[in-house]
């Protein structure tokens, strides 16, 4: 990647300002939060704040200053149990469902492990570094990113489960508007190229471009929106087991599912949850925080289906990479606006695709711990495309995979609808 070889020559100076502008965006989220707001875990899907503020740092740690910056000091050789993720590589960790419990270090404690390793990547940024090493450091900035989101979707679930309904955020007060008209956009067929192309940065499970054969295809101008879903709910969506696939099915009855995450009926009125805390639902923002499976059962409802990957991405080649991300301070998806054919591709919800996270024709994980970043978990999830209001500007592009288990609904994600020709 170029900005890696850049580097490699003696131009790491590049990469200071957007380290220290991504490392203080993380701890921005934390801001004005208590020790106890980000200790506590929610469910074994999420992590503690405090955890997350942990785990980035200690990424930088174990990828980059211990193999690279001489004479380097661990700020404390426990963390690398303590803050380990899921890299067997690098050796035991503590039980991920148990990272709640971990009331010390404390939240000081762990500002200052951040100032500690922060300060030896500054000392490593003014040598030359090794290509390997600085495409690692390229990667721990695309993998805080990624924390910064579940930091908020996590801090989300956990004040959801507080009776009180609390704000992380007091959040701009939506402008009232409606939903623009549904229409279909026709996507031709034949064989098209897919996965990341150049040398700017990517994630390994982006790669390599390869081809594929598309049928015609028409994708829905924007996401399905809260209105929607309330009429998929009227008509007994969630009762009627024809359309649910055997596994979504079961999660209904044994979840009580009946209505998106987040969802609360008062007096007759719908209110979600948000990061704001419990407002009026909108109904012509996108619907969110629903599972693969609800996605699969409305699109049935709806006689289309849910887009594949790769029709997801080629139906978005030539749309700009632009939306409504964590950086405007909304929080919450927005009703679609604007005059593009497509609508809403980036930012505001992750769309569900109908494609299993399984490689790509040709790859090949990394040697080593990093190659665990991805190939390891590509088996019983589901791809999502387009980033979410959580998501943070400038860290995503269209060939970005991310991928959850079917029936996951703590993150921002909905759905759009396609239909073949």
């Amino acid at each position: 990647m170029d900005r890696a070889i850049a580097r490699a020559r003696g131009l790491e100076t590049d990469a200071v300002e957007p380290f220290r502008r991504i490392r203080q965006a993380t701890q921005s989220l934390a801001e004005g939060l208590s020790e106890a707001d980000l200790t506590v875990q929610s469910m074994p899907d999420a992590s503690p704040g405090k955890w997350h503020l942990a785990h980035t740092t200690w990424f930088f740690e174990e990828f980059l200053l211990c193999p690279a910056l001489g004479g380097y000091r661990s700020f404390d050789p426990q963390y690398r149990y303590l803050f380990n993720s899921y890299y067997e590589a690098v050796g035991p960790r503590h039980p991920r469902a148990l990272r709640g419990l971990l009331t010390r270090p404390g939240l000081d404690e762990v500002l200052a492990y951040r100032q500690h390793v922060d300060a030896g990547v500054g000392h490593l940024l003014h040598q030359s570094l090794p290509a390997e090493m600085a495409a690692r450091l390229e990667l721990g900035l695309h993998h805080e990113q990624q924390h910064q989101e579940l930091l908020l979707t996590d801090l989300l679930h956990l004040f959801a489960q507080n009776p009180l309904r609390p704000a992380y955020r007091a959040l701009p007060a939506p402008a009232p508007a409606r939903a623009s008209p549904l229409r279909w956009v026709p996507v031709d067929g034949g064989i098209h190229a897919v996965g990341h192309a150049g040398a700017d940065f990517r994630f390994d499970c982006e790669g390599p471009r390869h081809e594929v054969l598309l049928r015609p295809f028409e994708l829905a101008s924007r996401p399905v929106s809260c209105a929607e879903w309330l009429e998929f709910m009227a008509a007994g969506g969630y009762a009627d087991a024809g359309l649910w696939l055997a596994d979504g099915r079961a999660q209904v009855n044994a979840q009580g599912w009946q209505a998106p995450l987040y969802w609360e009926e008062r007096d007759g009125v719908w209110y979600q949850m948000t990061l704001g805390g419990l407002q009026p639902l909108q109904a012509a923002a996108p619907v969110c925080h629903v599972s693969y499976f609800e996605a699969d059962a409305y699109a049935r409802w709806a006689s289309a289906r849910l887009p594949t990957e790769a029709e997801w991405e080629v139906a978005a080649c030539g749309s700009p990479i632009e939306g409504n991300w964590m950086d405007s301070g909304a929080l919450r998806p927005l009703p679609a606006t604007g005059s593009r054919a497509l609508q809403q591709l980036y930012g505001d919800v992750w769309e569900w695709t109908g494609s299993a996270f399984l490689p790509y024709p040709g790859f090949r994980p990394d040697p080593g711990a990093i190659g665990e970043y991805n190939g390891k978990f590509m088996s019983g999830q589901f791809v999502l495309r387009g980033g979410s209001c959580a998501s943070p500007q400038g860290h995503l592009r269209q060939s970005y995979r991310n991928f959850f288990q079917p029936w996951q609904r703590w993150q921002f994600s909905g759905l759009r609808l396609a239909r073949d020709l």
